[in-house]
């Protein structure tokens, strides 16, 4: 057994030294055996600020701001070097656990849902012409599989995809529907963001123009004063070749306008993305630009001159050095006669796999709808329809799901998939996490590795702490009873419930006698870990205590890995 010295004692020695750090040092090194500690711990936002050293004036660094790590190769890079200063006096066998987060969320594999592709159905997507949902008693799981098909013509193995899509809540009345509709946030990403006009701004300087906010998306060439710039959002290409009667309604708010001519609602029939778009025919919708101050909804505009056609809507905003206008826009839609009633935004996942698409169970896309239940109040997740840093979800998702899940067992999980807003730098971004069902709360999860000091090296280990309790005893003596050379040492154990440790430890053979040396007491543990962890992966490690009369009530610990599908020894402690 290595002999531990306690840290405290070593702390003493700074009030004592001329030198305290390196009197401490020079201490550690002149001993054969240093401080072994073991410790658990979550990031907080002071030990994200100080990951990477940065000077005063220097803008937060990508994990200061996320409070995250890209993922776990990031944090497996990044963490011995912190953890170094943090346990500057531990040696060798030392062991730390910490807990952190992911910039897509906990645990790593949510980045497949967060990352996924996604597809919002469009009116001809639907079963009935002009419902832009899916009317009651319709065969939703087909139709989604026929839109998977349509529009996911060379799937990848692997390939995840969300697609988004409106169902009726009840009968819905004739009346105008939305052929095509844009919600901002949430379809900031499906646009196409050109900058006609070159600031001369780059990276994080580069505010200007359209960017995502936490409910809307908002044109603004306001940066310390005026700018010139002119940035365009395109839409992707609407197809209306089947509607007519077709009318334009937008939600808005307009400010600190003085030239009306600055930004447009602009739309094309001869657009084509990711070409110029000053190459392509632009026709202005016209529509009040009234200063509103808040969101306001807009008449139905007059949209008929593209019944029949495939556009492109672009909004269109740009400013001067003298003329910086802020506008912003929360929604849009192109409507004709239809069906109109109440609807609830939903979202299925689908995974390609083995030539075929399969939906995938235990995933939940968040609705605004759901938003809105947590509470639509200043500082509640319904008011902006997304999650921030100071709208944590973790506060409000534990009792969203126990009041949405009223008869979850124990053990059950559910992924969690949600947009949050990480600030104006930043914008709306999607995130997750697993929840699991644990004595009676919903937990969220949160990803942890562990690390070794090996050689004064923090390195990423998978070693178990485990302590062999009386079942674990039993279990080895009644395996081994029988057993030529084990008899008399299995029958003891059975009896006292610990390993005769009194004789010779080095023996190759079963001693025969009631002693258990080091080849017997492998033996003893590869029953017991093949018991407790029957699956366990190659190169998992396991450090075992075990009780022993030495003579003396005792410990001893057994480092052990799995090694060509047996657990061998990497040397007792």
């Amino acid at each position: 057994m290595k002999r531990i010295v306690y840290l405290l004692a070593l702390i003493g020695l700074v009030f004592t030294g001329c030198n305290p750090i390196e009197d401490i040092n020079n201490d550690i090194d002149s001993q054969g055996n240093s401080v072994i500690g073991f410790d658990a711990f979550t990031l907080t936002s002071d030990d994200y600020a100080d990951l990477v050293d940065q000077g005063d004036d220097e803008e937060p660094d990508f994990y200061e701001t996320f409070e995250a790590f890209a993922d776990l190769d990031d944090a497996k890079l990044i963490l011995p070097p912190f953890l170094a200063n943090k346990y500057p006096f531990w040696g060798d066998g030392s062991s730390v656990t910490v807990s952190f987060n992911l910039i897509d969320g906990n645990p790593e594999d949510v980045s497949a849902f967060t990352n996924a592709d996604v597809y919002n159905l469009g009116s001809s997507d639907y079963p009935t012409s002009n419902s832009n949902a899916f009317l009651m008693g319709e065969d939703v799981e087909s139709t989604l599989e026929t839109v998977l098909d349509n529009q996911f013509i060379s799937p990848t193995e692997g390939q995840v995809v969300r697609l988004g899509y409106n169902q009726f809540t009840q009968e819905p009345e004739v009346g105008l529907a939305s052929v095509y509709e844009a919600a901002f946030p949430a379809n900031f990403g499906d646009f196409e963001l050109v900058e006609v006009f070159d600031d001369g701004l780059e990276g994080a300087a580069d505010n200007l123009g359209w960017r995502d906010q936490s409910s809307f998306a908002e044109g603004s060439g306001f940066s310390g004063g005026a700018n010139q710039t002119e940035e365009w959002l395109i839409s992707p290409e609407v197809d209306l070749t089947s509607d007519t009667g077709l009318s334009f309604q937008i939600t808005q708010e307009i400010d600190f306008l003085g030239d009306e001519t600055l930004f447009d609602v602009l739309v094309s029939t001869n657009y084509t993305t990711g070409t110029d778009p000053m190459s392509a025919t632009w026709t202005a919708v016209s529509f009040d630009k009234t200063i509103f101050g808040n969101m306001t909804t807009s008449e139905d505009l007059d949209f008929t001159a593209f019944d029949g056609e495939t556009v492109h809507v672009a909004l269109k905003y740009s400013s001067t050095d003298s003329d910086s206008p802020r506008w912003r826009v929360q929604d849009f839609a192109i409507r004709t006669t239809g069906f109109s009633g109440d609807t609830e935004t939903l979202s299925a996942y689908y995974k390609y796999s083995d030539g075929s698409w399969d939906d995938v169970d235990g995933v939940y896309y968040l609705s605004t709808a759901d938003y809105d239940s947590m509470g639509t109040g200043s500082g509640q997740p319904g008011q902006f329809n997304n999650f921030s840093g100071s709208v944590l979800p973790e506060n409000y998702l534990p009792q969203f799901l126990s009041i949405n899940y009223p008869f979850a067992q124990e053990g059950d999980e559910l992924f969690v998939i949600y947009r949050f807003f990480g600030g104006s730098g930043v914008g709306t971004v999607t995130k997750g996490n697993l929840y699991t069902f644990q004595s009676g709360v919903w937990s969220p999860t949160i990803s942890s590795l562990q690390f070794g000091l090996e050689n004064g090296i923090w390195v990423p280990d998978n070693t178990i702490r485990y302590t062999l309790n009386g079942g674990d005893y039993g279990l080895v003596a009644s395996s081994l009873l029988t057993e030529e050379g084990y008899e008399a040492a299995a029958a003891n154990l059975d009896n006292f419930g610990n390993f005769n440790r009194t004789g010779d430890d080095a023996g190759e053979e079963p001693s025969g006698s009631t002693n258990w040396n080091d080849l017997m007491v492998i033996r003893a543990l590869n029953i017991v870990l093949d018991n407790i962890d029957p699956s366990a992966e190659e190169g998992q490690k396991y450090l075992v205590t075990i009780a022993t009369w030495a003579p003396g009530n005792s410990t001893e610990e057994f480092a052990m890995i799995k090694n060509s599908g047996e657990w061998v020894t990497q040397g007792s402690l």
